[in-house]
């Protein structure tokens, strides 16, 4: 029984050194689009560019989280749905289609993912698609406006999306902490930090 509790304190506090990690990133990186140099661009640079950015790896991992919390069939609808969107919202940033407002979204994703987190309660699985949908197509189309200065378009999305898709199962894991006494609280508190986080990227974006 002292086992299982020394787990799970443990376990919570991974969770939370984690989010706190990811706070202590944001001086070196700003919620923006981030640009991948001229002529560079393969598969490798693809994998990389998700873990360069606060932003899209947050709002990532926060998907994860909030899957679990939402459970089966969200479980794996949402880290599959968001790729899916994503590629749409790339094609079409690559081709030129304006998007509004799209930088903003994607700071507003972090935000609102992180308050799902928090919130960690069922909602109807349309309206989790709904949002997760609307966020991948910003990050998506973010990102997809950056493919022409790639070497490699092509090489460079499989890689985006395969880390993409990677930072869902971490989020995925992370999340599975909550099956444990006191990983729901730490489960909130990444949500909280993750939130929070969101906020200043908004704030950036909002240019108050």
């Amino acid at each position: 029984m002292q086992l299982n509790g020394l787990t799970t304190n443990r376990a919570a506090r991974a969770a939370i050194i984690l989010a706190v990690l990811a706070l202590a990133m944001l001086p070196a990186a700003p919620a923006s689009a981030h640009p991948i140099g001229n002529g560079a661009g393969g598969f490798a640079a693809g994998f990389l560019h998700p873990l360069s950015g606060l932003d899209h790896l947050l709002a990532m991992v926060s998907v994860g989280i909030w899957g679990v919390e939402l459970g089966a069939p969200a479980l794996w609808l949402l880290p599959i749905a968001f790729p899916l969107v994503m590629a749409v919202g790339g094609a079409l940033g690559f081709l030129g289609v304006l998007l509004p407002g799209g930088e903003l979204l994607v700071a507003l994703s972090v935000l609102v993912l992180g308050a799902c987190v928090v919130y960690g309660r069922r909602v109807p699985l349309a309206v989790a698609l709904a949002v997760v949908g609307v966020f991948a197509f910003a990050h998506g189309h973010a990102h997809g406006t950056e493919l022409p200065e790639a070497a490699d378009p092509l090489a460079f999305t499989i890689g985006f999306v395969g880390a993409t898709g990677l930072l869902h199962v971490t989020g995925i894991g992370i999340g599975l902490l909550g099956r444990f006494p006191n990983g729901a609280l730490a489960i909130r508190a990444c949500g909280v930090l993750i939130a929070l986080t969101g906020c200043y990227f908004v704030y950036s974006h909002a240019g108050v």
